[in-house]
């Protein structure tokens, strides 16, 4: 049974549960988002596969997923990196936010997600059973996209891009 690693509003670990546990209680849990972008400026998308427990058929960022305990938030982003997108590269912490989210199936995302960007130009190669299709867009066609159609997008998705596009403004400076 896959754990993951229970924190408070600090980020500070106060144990560990099942994961679909966690998902079903609502707990407040560490997860991670991976930001991609090519050398021209265009961000990696991925559609989940239709079978994910949540937001099956949704686009959104590279990569998520949740750390292991007695694992760090980094290992566990670029294991999960080529677990799901097949490919590793050079990771940058950008910023933490938390959210909490019910879907319609009554499972909670409850998390506080570490943003990572990392920059990549080679092969994808998607891991079907995690993965339906993926594709590299400009930030304006995103932004045309999300303004059109909203529940194409994961709801973290929505959350984390426009806290994302800030971060590259002042990293960009």
């Amino acid at each position: 049974m896959e754990q993951v690693i229970l924190v408070n509003e600090l980020d500070e670990v106060i144990g560990q549960m099942e994961k679909m546990e966690a998902h079903l209680k609502g707990e407040l849990h560490r997860a991670f988002s991976i930001f991609i972008f090519n050398s021209k400026g265009e961000m990696l998308l991925q559609q989940r596969a239709l079978k994910k427990y949540h937001s099956g058929g949704l686009w959104t960022n590279a990569c998520c997923s949740h750390p292991r305990p007695m694992e760090t938030t980094l290992e566990a982003a670029n294991r999960r990196l080529k677990e799901e997108m097949g490919f590793s590269t050079d990771l940058t912490k950008a910023f933490d936010f938390m959210y909490k989210v019910q879907f319609s199936n009554s499972l909670f995302e409850n998390e506080f997600d570490h943003v990572f960007v990392g920059y990549y130009d080679g092969k994808v190669e998607i891991n079907v059973d995690e993965v339906e299709s993926y594709a590299f867009r400009t930030l304006e066609i995103i932004d045309l996209r999300i303004q059109q159609h909203p529940n194409y997008f994961t709801e973290w998705f929505l959350i984390a891009y426009p806290k994302l596009k800030e971060w590259l403004v002042l990293e960009h400076k």
